[in-house]
C-alpha cells in the first residue's frame, strides 16, 4: 500500500505544552530507557539488555527479564513484542522466554513500537515512518508519513499518537492514521526528550525519556465528548 502524505495545518491543530504528572527513576543498571508498554499493572520499558516491569504507583522495578532491548516494547494483552535490532522478539512475560521473532521492515532506524488492531505498528526514527505490520510474518500492510522523527508509537480510542525528538524539542503528536495529518500536538519542556510512547488506555501516556533514563507519566487530554463515571 502507497505511504500517505502528511500535512500540518496550524491553524486546525491543536497545540498546548504536555503536562507531566509524574517521574520515575532514574533506575539502578539502567544506563537509558527506550521502549515502554503497559499491561495494565505493570509499565514494562526497555533498557538495553532487559525488559523491566515498573510498579507506576511505587515507582519500583519488581522484575527484569534478560533479554536484548534496544528500542520500541509493546504487549498485546498476552504477549510482550521488544525490537532487538533487526528483528522484532515476541516474548512470554511469566518465563522470559523469546518465542518466536520477525523481521523488522526495510530501511533500519527501528524505534516505536505498538499493538493494535491485531497487528504490529512500528516506528521507523529517521525515515519518519509508521508502519503496520503483521505480527506473524513481519509483512508491511501500510505506511504512514510523518514529518518528523518517530520515537515512539501509541494507540489509544481509535487516535494513532506518536513520540517526536529532533534535538532539544519533543513533542506527543495526535496523527490522522489515513494521512498522516498532525491533528494535535503536546510540546514536552525543553530538554525533555521522547523514547518510547504508550498509552494507558485512559488518561495517561507513559514515555520514555532515553538517555535521562527515566520514565514520564503525561496528562492525554481530555476530550469534550467523554464522560465522567464519577
Amino acid at each position: 500500500m502507497e505511504a500517505s502524505i502528511p500535512s500540518e495545518k496550524d491553524a486546525d491543530m491543536k497545540r498546548s505544552a504536555a503536562e507531566i504528572l509524574h517521574e520515575h527513576g532514574p533506575f539502578p543498571g539502567a544506563d537509558s530507557v527506550h521502549g515502554v508498554t503497559y499491561d495494565g499493572q505493570h509499565i514494562w520499558f526497555a533498557s538495553g539488555d532487559k525488559l523491566n516491569a515498573l510498579d507506576p504507583a511505587s515507582g519500583k522495578t519488581l522484575r527484569s527479564i534478560d533479554v536484548a532491548a534496544n528500542a520500541g516494547t509493546a504487549f498485546d494483552g498476552r504477549y510482550l513484542f521488544q525490537i532487538a535490532e533487526d528483528r522484532i522478539q515476541k516474548i512470554d512475560p511469566q518465563t522470559g522466554q523469546v518465542l518466536t521473532t520477525i523481521p523488522t521492515p526495510p530501511g533500519g532506524g527501528i524505534s516505536g513500537l505498538a499493538w493494535a488492531e491485531g497487528s504490529l505498528w512500528v516506528g521507523q526514527h529517521r525515515e519518519r515512518k509508521i508502519q503496520q505490520v503483521d505480527p506473524q510474518t513481519g509483512a508491511v500492510l501500510r505506511t504512514i508519513e510523518s514529518n518528523r522523527f518517530v520515537t515512539g508509537v501509541t494507540w489509544v480510542d481509535g487516535e494513532l499518537w506518536h513520540g517526536t525528538w529532533e534535538g532539544d524539542e519533543s513533542e506527543l503528536r495526535q496523527i490522522d492514521s489515513r494521512t498522516g495529518e498532525v491533528l494535535e500536538r503536546l510540546e514536552m519542556p525543553p530538554g525533555v526528550g521522547v523514547s518510547g510512547l504508550e498509552s494507558d488506555g485512559g488518561d495517561r501516556f507513559f514515555c520514555g525519556g532515553g538517555n535521562s533514563g527515566k520514565v514520564r507519566t503525561v496528562r492525554r487530554p481530555r476530550r469534550d465528548s467523554a464522560v465522567s463515571s464519577d
